[in-house]
């Protein structure tokens, strides 16, 4: 498991540099804690932002503090969390199901596609998993051990996790433990819950920042313009528990920068994120409902044993140890799939991304992998001359199962011969086309979800284009031509956990091709080419200008702030009608807040005297530019979809 990990997450954290949007902004509010040591109030662009709960600036900042301002420190605490996650995974599932299970889980976490995928930029999700995983084991454990300390750190990890990413912390976790205890009968223990000393404990590590926060950040007389919806500027306890939460679960957050997946889409996007481990869903799914009485049965906080089940296993030597690791199975999968569930129906009805089920990720891997190792263990049961008390232990597993993974196996094989047959095409077709860096000036610029999703680029890859992704190709096509066939023939000659780890395996190979790919986008994804074209050629008094919203172009403001020493002048509608503007828009409103934003005729009349200025346009934006300021553009250097211009000639 260490050494996938490290060949697919450690391997991977130099490349790409910092990208626009998110993974810069969210690194430059991370490095003004550094540089400022504010622990309390974000900011970025010299603007307060006051969305997100500070624990994953925390510990980023630290990290600058240590190894400095780079892609590697913003990178590494998202993937030490996959590593944390699939560590949980594994003492989970070799408790609840056994080795092979275990080895399963870890690996599958470490290998699925979603949690590699989203971990290529500075996002919470990760962390937020792994406490969470935690708060719900130790929640799980002390309720099975009866042992006062797991609850104290089921506690502590939900308020780090709400330190994390909010409120849903510890919604998701009641909406999972609520009914857990109610359905099993548990709830009369309540009092081993620790019910008032672990919310006061929850309370001593969560509400502090968001106290201060609240003070240091208080409801301002300063109006917003014309904007109803702000009136008199209110704070952030309104900003933060109303806006970011309520209204953004409603689609009514101010401004509106989300949208909302189809639900079809939505739904089917899951079998993408875990895969490969989604192949293996039907054949979870049909030994959890030809087993659902034995679940029901073992459920209950009685067993429901009755005298037959003891004479059945009175061969044991220790029958109370067997009852014991039953119930924690059976009550594992109901807790891993009440949250699961819960998550999944939350974010259905509200805004999404695609990376907000994270959480359920790796509990859905879980219960799929544990049900995939009964599987496999009961058919080799059935092989072998086994006690009755040895086959009794595979008493949940007997229901049939084995032609569904083999069939699971089969359709892996075949997705396999396809993607390798449509990676082959490409690099056919692309045989004599000549190897361009930046890929981004070959793509085309279908707009898929304006952009807005994190995947959108993606559906811009073009022929050209493939010839910039050769090697990456490469990999897969041979990964996905050879993984699944001797993952198969391993599975038909019954070494089944070759088999299963032919997939870990395929999917780890591939995951190193797709990150090789990734950073072949790095023109289109970052800006950092332009900042270094500032920092070689300008001086700390320039300005730089952003046609266009911070977002736009977050990685120069990252690289270039230190060396430039004042925020980047946005020229954008502050806010419009509907509620769109900038990310910026609650936190400039406050007294002393800079003023940042630029009209267009405010930028004409600015350009050309004072200091140097740098103007930055994507291409939705570069007709604007060159039609406000034509004949006053002094072009310095084009890279993918966006220009970098300057006001005067470079000596």
């Amino acid at each position: 498991m260490l050494v996938v990990f490290a060949g697919i997450y450690l391997a991977a954290l130099h490349t790409p540099p910092l990208l626009d949007d998110a993974d810069a902004s969210h690194a430059e509010a991370a490095a003004h804690m550094a540089e400022t040591g504010d622990l309390v109030t974000l900011k970025e662009n010299g603007i307060r932002y006051l969305e997100k709960p500070p624990l994953p600036y925390w510990i980023v900042a630290g990290l600058y503090k240590v190894v400095g301002e780079n892609s590697y420190a913003t990178h590494l605490p998202n993937a030490l969390a996959v590593l944390a996650c699939a560590w949980l995974a594994w003492l989970w599932c070799r408790k609840a199901w056994g080795d092979r299970a275990g080895l399963y889980a870890g690996i599958g976490t470490l290998t699925a596609i979603g949690p590699f995928f989203f971990t290529r930029f500075y996002i919470p999700e990760a962390l937020l998993s792994f406490l969470l995983l935690l708060a719900l084991y130790c929640f799980l454990s002390g309720l099975e051990s009866r042992r006062s300390g797991y609850f104290y750190i089921s506690w502590t990890a939900l308020a780090f996790a709400t330190l994390t990413k909010g409120l849903i912390a510890p919604v998701f976790f009641l909406a999972a433990a609520i009914p857990f205890l109610m359905l099993s009968g548990q709830w009369r223990r309540w009092r081993n819950l620790k019910p008032f000393t672990g919310p006061l404990l929850f309370l001593a590590i969560a509400a502090p920042w968001h106290i201060l926060a609240g003070m240091r950040n208080p409801d301002q007389g300063h109006p917003v313009g014309n904007i109803p919806t702000l009136g008199n500027v209110h704070g952030f306890w309104y900003f933060y528990f109303l806006n970011e939460h309520v209204f953004r679960f409603l689609g009514t957050r101010y401004p509106h920068d989300y949208n909302r997946l189809p639900l079809s889409a939505y739904w089917l996007q899951h079998l993408v994120w875990l895969f490969p481990w989604s192949l293996f869903f039907p054949a979870a799914l049909l030994i959890a409902w030809r087993t659902r009485h034995e679940w029901l049965q073992h459920f209950r906080k009685d067993g429901g044993q009755t005298v037959d089940f003891y004479l059945d296993n009175s061969i044991r030597e220790d029958v109370a140890s067997y009852v014991f690791r039953l119930k924690f199975r059976t009550r594992s999968a109901w807790l891993l799939g009440l949250f699961a569930g819960f998550t999944l129906l939350f974010f259905s009805l509200s805004t999404n991304q695609e990376y907000y089920t994270w959480p359920a990720w790796v509990p859905m891997i879980m219960l799929t992998v544990g049900m995939l190792a009964g599987i496999e263990e009961a058919g080799e049961a059935r092989r072998t001359d086994l006690s009755s008390a040895a086959r009794s232990e595979m008493r949940l597993h007997r229901a049939p199962g084995s032609g569904w993974v083999m069939g699971a196996h089969v359709v892996f094989t075949v997705v396999g011969v396809m993607v390798a047959a449509a990676l082959g095409w490409g690099l056919w077709q692309s045989r004599d086309l000549p190897f361009v860096s930046d890929i981004g000036a070959l793509l085309a610029h279908r707009a898929i979800g304006d952009y807005t999703l994190s995947m959108s680029h993606l559906f811009d890859l073009t022929g050209p284009s493939f010839a910039a992704l050769r090697l990456p190709a490469l990999l897969a096509a041979g990964a996905f031509l050879v993984g699944p066939a001797a993952g198969l023939i391993l599975r038909l000659t019954r070494r089944n956990v070759a088999a299963t780890l032919s997939v870990a395996l395929t999917s780890a190979v591939f995951l190193i091709a797709a990150h090789i790919a990734f950073a072949r986008f790095e023109p289109m994804l970052s800006s950092k080419q332009l900042a270094t074209v500032i920092l070689e050629k300008g001086s700390p008094q320039d300005e730089f200008v952003i046609l266009g919203d911070q977002s736009d172009a977050s990685s120069v403001v990252f690289y270039t702030h230190r060396f430039l020493g004042k925020p980047a002048m946005l020229v954008m509608e502050r806010c419009s009608p509907h509620g769109n503007g900038s990310t910026l828009l609650w936190g400039s409103c406050y007294p002393d807040a800079p003023d940042i934003f630029l009209s267009h005729q405010q930028l004409a009349e600015q350009w050309g005297h004072g200091p140097r200025k740098w103007l930055f346009a994507q291409d939705t934006h570069r007709q604007a530019a060159m039609q406000l300021l034509q004949g006053q553009l002094v072009p310095v250097e084009t890279i993918a979809d966006k220009t970098l211009w300057t006001d005067r000639p470079l000596p």
